[in-house]
């Protein structure tokens, strides 16, 4: 890297500090320089507005949870494992910001009803994690491993709702015992849309049905001659 690019990167490094504990919005340029030990203008020569600098506080901050939490993840077998590490990971990181604050909750809360790019931003990176726990979910129904009618709209609302939970209570409350309670959660809200007969029983029945209807034709067979 670059020196200039180097610099960035350690702003944007402090930046994200100051935005997890302040909020988006008690990130200021001149918090920042203080921090950083340079002028305003100095910042300001590496974004060219408080607003750029928000944006691309949100980008690191996804950036370091798909590096967290899914990508790792998919490394997992698709279905139940990957979306159980996903969770589990995702609690994980959950557990890490307890002290500082997530990007995602705070700045739902800023920016809930304040139209604008730093919204958007938010907005799009929320949905796309959604969407990756809600095509974890179908690969799930699809592997077997849960019933053929779960509603993966619903489980993944309900996950998400673990997860605020979780925040709420560990952060806000300092309740003990929440990351286990969150854990719990989860373990019901799983075994509540589980496959009682996973596909690949299902199969080998099948196949033993099979296998057993021949036997039986063939006896019959027999005993007719």
């Amino acid at each position: 890297m670059r020196k200039g690019e180097m610099t960035r990167a350690a702003i944007l490094d402090v930046a994200i500090t100051l935005a997890s504990r302040d909020g988006l919005e008690g990130l200021t340029i001149g918090l920042l320089a203080e921090k950083m030990n340079m002028s305003k203008s100095g910042v300001f020569a590496h974004f060219g507005s408080r607003e750029d600098l928000q944006i691309e506080v949100v980008k690191l901050y996804h950036r370091q949870f798909e590096q967290e939490v899914f990508y790792p993840s998919i490394k997992e077998a698709r279905g139940l494992p990957r979306l159980e590490c996903m969770f589990g990971r995702w609690i994980r990181q959950v557990t890490i910001e307890i002290a500082s604050g997530c990007i995602y909750i705070s700045g739902a809360v800023e920016y809930d009803d304040r139209p604008g790019e730093i919204r958007e931003q938010l907005v799009t990176m929320v949905r796309t994690w959604q969407l990756a726990l809600h095509r974890c979910a179908l690969q799930a129904v699809e592997a077997g491993h849960l019933n053929a009618d779960t509603d993966a709209d619903q489980l993944v609302y309900e996950m998400y709702g673990l997860i605020l939970g979780l925040h709420h209570d560990a952060r806000f409350l300092k309740k003990a015992g929440s990351v286990e309670r969150a854990q719990k959660g989860f373990d019901r809200l799983i075994d509540s849309y589980r496959n009682a007969q996973p596909l690949a029983a299902k199969k080998s029945s099948s196949e033993n049905q099979k296998t057993n209807q021949k036997i039986a034709a063939k006896t019959a067979a027999r005993s007719i001659q």
